[in-house]
């Protein structure tokens, strides 16, 4: 067998295994954070199956922020008008539901620049695919992952091309977003806790033109309340593709899967044509641990959940926003290698988040909003896609907490920032935020931007809000400052002036950078977890950055790093 060596290639980069939704927009986020990437995917092609549609608002503002929304909107331009829910004992009797969440609907166009769409997955993927070449990420389909290995350096990976041919590359770190089976995860040996498998539902992927049928009537989903033909309809374009999920029938042909559709649309002539029939498991897992060492899980390899939310693609493309700017600042020398612990403290309590809500929200579209199917209290909407806290990570808390029944973002450590619109250029408060760590300051902040300025902080940005209520929007008061993460959320904050802003703010950086502190610690979270004092490695033979003159380097139980300034 012959083998393309190239692990003397000392190019720093990322491998990323999986080109579905979150693979490909791992790419697309590093190469804004200018880190090189490989991207492998063992299928030939994108999915074929639309699968995941909702886009949420979350998702949307992290397309905006790396300028791909645009084209994104675009290829869901045929859904924009689909977004009710509708329920009947058919299709052509259904009717929409109203939309009324126990808080009230939601002013959706005042949190946020963007708006939530849905497009198919495949569609989307294309789109992404070549945003991603574009980009400069070296996107390689029909290649599979074959093994990977890791040590103090970096990571080792063979790579088996589309015609037979084996390359063995290295790369700095991986993101494994190779689906639920993750053999990634599998060759890691990280467990998973959740419920496990639920129970198995068949989707039948058809086309039938009915345009007709639905103008005036648009919906995101349809449920069918018949017993003779239960399920619910998705829309995928609005004209001619739909898919229809129900009970599997193991043993149903193609013809009586026809005439069940048809019976649950309520009409029976028209030409469907059936395009496959998949069945499927709904189930709940999260991984133990989303990385080890120098390997990260993303997307459905670190988290699977029902679809009832419509949070599981969506979370794991937020999963690899996080990673991108954390593995661009360690990549690049201005953060220590704790700051990737930040993931795992961060994501892992996102991943259960989102996995609860999805479990407890029922698949009755009459009940979603209002009734948990298992007690655990239901989030408001808009607090389910954007008002999620870290409370432990890369944030420096003040003991402020944000609420689950509201959205409820006024500047607390760890939240996404508010949103409001500047003076000025259609620009939002969340644009302020760059591809490093950015100071935001009010009209009075000057003091704060000659600290910012006079401590040369590489990648340092400055944002000033000239609004009068921004102060009390966001907890600083007159005089005060917060600092920005390149994911728009809230890492620090100040309230009100300081006595020496230059010593506050070299401080917070510190702490939020993994950098050398007086304390003499800088593992994050701030607790240095149990150290196994008899395995370590010099701080010179790490990649990344932040290894110190007069520091030492222990591999934490774990698998995490922590550093200890030797005094």
């Amino acid at each position: 067998m012959m083998y393309n060596v190239h692990s003397g290639d000392r190019q720093r980069r990322v491998l990323i295994v999986g080109g579905g939704l979150v693979g490909l927009c791992a790419s697309l986020f590093l190469s804004h954070q200018g880190v090189p990437s490989i991207l492998a995917e063992r299928r030939p092609a994108t999915s074929p199956q639309p699968k995941a549609r909702r886009i949420s608002i979350r998702t949307m503002e992290l397309f905006r922020q790396i300028g791909i929304d645009g084209p994104v909107t675009k290829a869901a331009a045929a859904l924009a008008d689909f977004q009710r829910m509708s329920v009947g004992p058919t299709m052509a009797q259904a009717e929409p539901l109203p939309f009324r969440p126990p808080g009230g609907n939601p002013d959706w166009a005042g949190c946020s620049p963007v708006a939530a769409c849905l497009c198919a997955q495949d569609l989307l993927e294309p789109v992404l695919r070549d945003l991603a070449a574009e980009r400069g990420g070296d996107i390689r389909f029909g290649t599979e992952v074959l093994d990977t290995g890791q040590d103090a350096d970096g990571v080792t990976a063979t790579l088996r091309g589309p015609g037979g041919e084996l390359t063995r590359i290295r790369a700095d770190y991986l993101i494994g977003a190779d689906g639920p089976r993750s053999p990634v995860r599998e060759r890691l040996g990280i467990a998973r806790s959740g419920r496990g498998a639920l129970h198995r539902v068949a989707s039948v992927y058809f086309r039938a033109d009915l345009s007709d049928l639905v103008r005036g009537r648009e919906f995101n989903l349809c449920q069918i309340e018949n017993p003779a033909a239960p399920g619910t309809f998705a829309s995928i374009n609005g004209t001619d593709r739909w898919i229809f999920t129900t009970a599997p029938c193991p043993g149903r042909g193609p013809d009586e899967w026809r005439s069940i559709t048809k019976a649950a649309i309520g009409r029976h002539d028209f030409h469907l044509s059936i395009d496959s029939v998949q069945e499927w498991e709904l189930g709940q897992l999260v991984a133990d641990r989303l990385s080890q060492g120098r390997i990260f899980l993303a997307g459905d390899a670190a988290h699977v959940m029902p679809p009832f939310a419509a949070l599981g693609a969506n979370t794991g493309i937020q999963d690899v926003h996080n990673l991108a700017w954390k593995l661009a600042l360690v990549m690049g020398g201005r953060a220590g290698l704790e700051l990737l612990d930040s993931y795992h403290a961060e994501r892992h309590p996102a991943a259960w988040f989102a996995a609860r809500q999805s479990l407890a929200r029922t698949p009755n579209l009459r009940e979603m909003q209002t009734t948990s199917a298992d007690g655990t209290p239901l989030a408001d909407p808009l607090a389910l896609t954007l008002g999620f806290q870290y409370l432990a990570g890369a944030v420096i808390g003040d003991g402020s907490t944000a609420d689950i029944h509201h959205l409820d973002l006024c500047g607390q450590p760890g939240t996404r920032l508010p949103h409001r619109w500047l003076p000025g250029r259609h620009r939002s408060t969340l644009d302020l935020a760059g591809r490093g760590m950015t100071l935001i300051i009010g009209t009075d902040g000057k003091a704060w931007a000659d600290a910012a300025a006079a401590l040369s902080e590489p990648g340092l940005g400055v944002g000033q809000v000239d609004l009068a209520a921004w102060g009390a929007a966001v907890g600083t008061g007159n005089g005060g400052a917060l600092l920005a993460r390149p994911d728009q959320v809230v890492a620090w904050r100040h309230r009100g002036p300081a006595a020496d802003p230059s010593a506050e703010l070299s401080m917070a950086l510190g702490r939020l950078l993994s950098q050398p502190t007086a304390a003499g610690y800088c593992c994050l979270p701030p607790a240095p977890p149990a150290l196994d004092e008899s395995v370590r490695v010099a701080s010179a033979g790490l990649v990344g950055g932040g290894g110190q003159a007069g520091s030492t380097r222990l591999i934490c139980r774990d698998s995490h790093l922590c550093t200890r300034h030797d005094q």
